[in-house]
């Protein structure tokens, strides 16, 4: 009999040296006569426990981790292709308590399928959201994502259904649906999950966005230092088209959806939508000035939706179970699932997809497992290096748009990055200012020139010179930046460094 065995391909599990433990299983199982079917899967997102091997039994998949390759021979030895009992046994991967907790919805497929297995996608509910979609009209497909709740996931956290409502409405022979790939907050990966380990979801949530706004062209702008999700994107592409999904005659409907893929600048500034499309056509990465809105005026001056990959990889479960189902989960305007990565000093790292609503102690305790130091929490940076530095005191707060935001911080792209008490969090907002100044597109003087003078007012409070009055211009020359910036990253960059001043300010030398 023919045992299936998985190793993940995802970036994060080679880098670890999965390459190597699948190398070695299908060198062994050769020599030892055992069959085996090797399924590079993506990655379930429990990177603590990456290379993770899966071996499917007739009651279930049971995971060992993290596997070394030079550990696969005693793997064998044990019978691990039987579930045989070894010190890397970790049970029924579902059974993992860090996984059997979440909510997957978006991510439901990541980890147990073959990526760019056609078959396998639509066995585990693939194209179902998009045949529902070619059974509507564009305006109810609008409509239902609009009553999902569903909001952008990439920051700003703008309803959906509105931005696409807005395009639609736009009269234009052309228009474009563009998804932002530039995943280049501190502490993110969930766009890359999704891209290496379910592209085809992506490509199914574009399609839709198409059928609903009337475009018939796409491009996705992956992050440059993601080069394994290039490749596998380019190849999920080349594989939908040939299988009907792309081109002139999307899944028999006469419809047109045209799709590619662009490798990214390689500039932070880029994840900003109008330098993206600014990026796409060949030019500088800069921010423009809006209005118009890209809804209005996008990519080449036409109408364009612009969404992350985790906003169009949600839209089609969405489609597929209708809108009711996706806006059961969550609470207030929060609704649905949110994907939040854990980063920096923690026990076990990975992606924790749940409904909005449980708290950041829950996050960092129920399923960070606390720090890897053993140390107390001190700080946790949530959206990225322009999120706040939130201190132990407002860790009850549940992770829902509102809410973060009224504890002063903000949930982004759903990066947490948690330090230690050991952590100088002077120091960490001099790096998040440093951060702005070279990553500035350098269009709009406050941004530009305040990023530089804010790094060396830090400084000199850092150094003990005339401390009261160069915080008085520290918080003076914040507000001019969240003021008078032409986009987020300068309007806000001032959030991790006033976070720290106010809630830390022992770490610069400062009395309260």
């Amino acid at each position: 009999m023919t045992v299936t065995v998985y190793v993940p391909a995802d970036s994060a599990a080679v880098s670890v040296g999965a390459d190597a433990v699948a190398a070695r299983i299908a060198l062994l199982a050769q020599q030892r006569g055992k069959a085996i079917r090797l399924v590079r899967n993506g990655s379930r997102a429990l990177f603590w426990l990456e290379p993770l091997v899966e071996v499917a039994t007739p009651a279930g998949r049971i995971a060992y981790g993290p596997v070394d390759a030079t550990q696969v021979d005693s793997l064998f030895d044990a019978d691990f292709l039987g579930g045989g009992a070894h010190s890397l046994r970790l049970g029924l991967t579902d059974e993992i308590p860090f996984l059997k907790q979440q909510e997957r919805l978006t991510y439901c497929r990541i980890g147990l399928i073959d990526p760019l297995d056609l078959d396998d996608y639509a066995a585990h509910g693939g194209w179902q959201g998009l045949q529902r979609a070619l059974a509507l009209s564009p305006a109810q497909v609008v409509q239902e994502v609009h009553d999902s709740g569903l909001r952008g996931r990439g920051g700003a956290a703008f309803p959906a259904g509105i931005k696409w409502k807005t395009c639609a409405d736009t009269v234009a022979a052309q228009k474009y649906i563009v998804c932002n790939a530039d995943e280049g907050d501190s502490g993110t990966y969930a766009d890359r999950l999704l891209l290496e380990g379910d592209p085809y979801s992506l490509i199914e949530g574009m399609l839709i966005a198409g059928l609903a706004v009337g475009a018939t062209e796409g491009y996705i702008y992956i992050r440059s230092e993601y080069p394994r999700a290039f490749r596998v994107f380019n190849e999920a592409i080349a594989r939908a088209g040939s299988a009907g999904y792309l081109g002139d005659n999307v899944a028999g409907s006469g419809r047109r959806f045209g799709l590619q893929a662009r490798l990214g600048a390689g500039a932070y500034i880029c994840g900003e939508e109008t330098a993206l499309l600014e990026s796409l056509q060949g030019r500088r990465g800069q921010v423009r000035v809006k209005p118009p809105l890209p809804a209005h005026q996008g990519l080449y001056g036409q109408p364009t939706v612009v969404n992350n990959v985790v906003t169009l990889g949600s839209v089609p479960l969405i489609l597929a179970r209708g809108a009711a189902f996706y806006r059961d989960y969550g609470l207030g305007r929060s609704r649905g699932t949110i994907a939040l990565q854990l980063a920096g000093n923690v026990r076990c790292g990975g992606l924790v997809e749940k409904a909005f609503g449980l708290s950041l102690r829950e996050l960092l305790h129920d399923f960070a497992g606390g720090t890897a130091s053993g140390r107390p929490i001190r700080a946790v940076q949530v959206g990225g290096p322009l999120g706040a530095y939130l201190p132990q005191d407002v860790l009850d707060t549940a992770i829902d748009y509102e809410a973060i935001a009224a504890v002063g911080g903000m949930l982004g792209h759903g990066g947490v990055v948690v330090f230690d008490d050991t952590v100088d969090m002077a120091a960490q907002a001099r790096f998040a200012m440093e951060f702005c100044a070279a990553e500035s597109c350098g269009k709009c003087t406050p941004c530009r020139l305040g990023s530089t003078r804010g790094v060396e007012v830090i400084d000199r409070i850092r150094t003990g010179v005339d401390p009261v009055r160069n915080e008085a211009l520290l918080r003076d020359l914040c507000a001019t930046l969240l003021d008078g910036s032409l986009c987020a990253l300068g309007g806000m960059a001032p959030f991790p460094v006033l976070s720290a001043l106010d809630n830390y300010p022992e770490d610069f030398g400062l009395a309260r």
